[in-house]
């Protein structure tokens, strides 16, 4: 099963080497890693996705807690969260094609942020599944690039007054 982790990290150099050797030395894959600073100064949010059963991602979080330089680690697939994932896709976009391409470009929300005479270069932003979804779409006409983030995320604010 797949968990989105979040983990809290000091920002100085060798930190993100640390956790991703502490995954690779376990055996443990990586799908998707994203990493900024916070608000905070001097403090970085690592979101990453990884997959296991119960046993592997508590013993994931529990090394990430022994790392010196990591402040929270939290399994946010636990409880409700909001995921985003964002990717620019370079499409063929020649004369017979192009009101096709904007037209998915529209259904999907998705922006156009580079114009040339054979191609475009769209912005995509949602669920890996939505990208999934417009890059089958863009597939028959001809994509040329694609260059995509890792998963970010965070838990949804409670409702409650």
């Amino acid at each position: 099963m797949k968990h989105t982790i979040s983990v809290l990290l000091q920002n100085k150099p060798g930190v993100l080497s640390r956790v991703t050797g502490l995954f690779s030395g376990r055996g443990f894959n990586i799908e998707s890693l994203s990493v900024a600073e916070t608000i905070e100064a001097g403090v970085s949010c690592l979101t990453l996705v990884t997959s296991g059963d119960d046993a592997i991602i508590e013993q994931i979080t529990k090394q990430l807690h022994k790392l010196i330089d990591i402040i929270k680690v939290t399994d946010i697939s636990e409880s409700e969260y909001v995921e985003r994932e964002m990717a620019l896709i370079r499409v063929k976009a020649e004369a017979a094609t192009r009101a096709e391409v904007l037209r998915i470009t529209d259904i999907f929300r998705a922006r156009v942020v580079d114009v040339s005479p054979r191609s475009y270069a769209i912005e995509v932003t949602g669920t890996r599944d939505k990208i999934k979804a417009v890059t089958e779409l863009l597939k028959p006409i001809g994509i040329q690039e694609i260059v995509r983030t890792g998963t970010i995320a965070m838990t949804r604010a409670s409702k409650k007054i």
